[in-house]
């Protein structure tokens, strides 16, 4: 009696997260699904034609490409420079919680003072280029040429770094240190350590993380917009603008068609991720 009491205490407590995701999540995502086959003016049903307009589209095709290029580059290289700098925190006794905070500091950042800070450091006349100047070095106008793709890796890396940092020093804690205190005994060395011992034990840590920051990877939009505006450089135009641009132009039935794209693709590489950790 007591079990099945807990049971429906467990359920009316997750009932209200539950409708919250079907109303204002699950519902609408189906709604985008629908529109995708639709005109946005006319209401006719069109098929596959919005999806085939969209992979026509050589705006969808840039912004496609930016996207997909971002997340191969800053996905590994976030994953990697987070996990060597979680190590180091771990390894760390006296100034651990002060080195540890230093990375969180960017996220505590609001996004205008973000915007203010690319400004200043990445303008034409901005900081960057006066330093280069002591040195000799020719400047550049950094958001309007290719490499504004880069200042948004640089950003997107800069303000997630610390929150992956911290994901993967609860994987650490987890770790039992009598493993790695056998292992020495046997002779094993810090690589030996950590290919054999802290790698295949933080797999599930790193499933989490990936996924995480792969989805974190679409708030940068919101820096690029504000630096940027509508129509940035074009290496850093990114899906997100497209979006942006096609919902303010009311072409409803083209953003649902490349929502329901984005949503597959995304859908499709972490259940692929999660498979390939599963066989691990």
């Amino acid at each position: 009696m007591r079990k099945k009491s807990a049971k429906w205490k467990g359920i009316f407590f997750l009932l209200p997260s539950f409708l919250g995701v079907c109303l204002f999540w699950l519902v609408p995502y189906i709604d985008v699904i629908r529109r995708s086959f639709f005109g946005a003016v006319s209401g006719e049903f069109t098929g596959f034609s919005n999806y085939i307009t969209i992979f026509q589209n050589s705006a969808f095709q840039l912004a496609a490409k930016n996207t997909l290029r971002f997340f191969a580059v800053c996905i590994p290289l976030l994953v990697c420079l987070s996990l060597g700098a979680a190590i180091f925190i771990s390894g760390q006794k006296r100034f651990r919680q002060m080195t540890k905070s230093f990375f969180l500091l960017p996220m505590a950042i609001p996004v205008a003072s973000v915007v203010l800070l690319w400004k200043l450091m990445f303008h034409d006349q901005g900081l960057l280029n006066h330093l280069f100047s002591f040195f000799s070095i020719e400047g550049q106008d950094w958001m309007n040429t290719e490499s504004s793709f880069y200042v948004l890796v640089f950003s997107y890396i800069w303000r997630n770094l610390g929150y992956d940092i911290v994901l993967w020093l609860a994987g650490l804690s987890a770790i039992n240190t009598s493993l790695y205190e056998s292992a020495r005994v046997d002779g094993a060395g810090e690589w030996k350590c950590f290919t054999k011992i802290t790698l295949p034990l933080l797999l599930p840590s790193l499933f989490t993380i990936v996924v995480l920051s792969l989805l974190n990877g679409f708030k940068v939009f919101r820096e690029a917009y504000l630096v940027a505006g509508d129509y940035p450089q074009e290496n850093m135009y990114l899906l997100q603008h497209l979006f942006n641009n096609w919902y303010r132009d009311l072409s409803l039935d083209k953003m649902s068609a490349a929502a329901v794209v984005t949503g597959a693709v995304i859908l499709l590489l972490i259940l692929f991720l999660q498979k390939a950790w599963e066989r691990e």
